[in-house]
């Protein structure tokens, strides 16, 4: 591995921590001695860097540091472009259109041989199926960015229509549906909503009391992931 690669990896791995982490660990995912690691710390604050710490108590990077455009290895690369096509074939219009300027925006910093990767990848996402609940999908993912209320005219599996306050923290995006996770007013409790059942959706004014942090790690706390044989 060259020095350039191993200082860059080095970066990305403070980057994953947000409290110091030891030298010996860091040396060891490195594989390199302490003295090389000691050495590299040392490189990177003299181009710019913030790390911070000392041998024995660890080392953390200080936020505001801006990597240099990153050397994507081919496998990286292919799981970047299948993950964007999905979400540009499955999101709905506005987060498809967003994806597709993310991979512009990659293409842009790396080398012409890793753009032609970006742009040549063989592996495909299938054909999306019609879900006649795409268009709430950008009034849903609003409510969740900004921990508003929403109201739901929903229809359950009955056939029945029933009027739902709800607080949305989460949207899964499974093989044949879309699924809103939310608290909901009525039942008191976790609920799923499927955002073809939903015929009708407006965001409220009111902000729901709790952070949707909170309300997702309770969720899951809970075990409410709904599987696919219960959507």
């Amino acid at each position: 591995m060259s020095r350039a690669h191993r200082l860059l990896d080095l970066l990305q791995l403070l980057r994953r921590h947000r409290r110091p982490v030891s030298g010996a660990k860091l040396a060891e995912a490195l594989g390199v001695s302490l003295r090389t690691l000691y050495r590299d710390i040392e490189v990177l604050n003299a181009q710019g860097a913030s790390i911070e710490g000392e041998a024995g108590l660890g080392y953390v990077l200080r936020p505001g540091y801006l990597l240099p455009p990153l050397m994507f290895t081919e496998e990286e690369i292919e799981a970047l472009v299948l993950g964007i096509r999905w979400v540009e074939e499955r999101g709905d219009g506005p987060l498809g259109e967003a994806a597709g300027h993310a991979l512009a925006k990659i293409a842009a910093v790396l080398p012409p041989e890793l753009k032609d990767e970006a742009f040549g990848s063989g592996l495909l996402v299938g054909p999306v199926w019609q879900d006649e609940g795409e268009a709430a999908l950008p009034v849903i993912r609003a409510a969740i960015r900004n921990e508003r209320k929403l109201h739901l005219s929903y229809i359950d599996r009955d056939g029945s229509k029933t009027r739902r306050t709800v607080w949305p923290f989460a949207v899964g995006f499974f093989d044949r549906a879309r699924v809103v996770a939310a608290w909901c007013e009525l039942r008191q409790d976790y609920r799923h909503f499927r955002t073809d059942r939903i015929a009708a959706v407006s965001l409220a004014d009111e902000r729901y009391p709790r952070r949707q942090q909170v309300l997702l790690k309770e969720w899951r706390a809970a075990e409410k992931i709904p599987t696919a044989d219960k959507i």
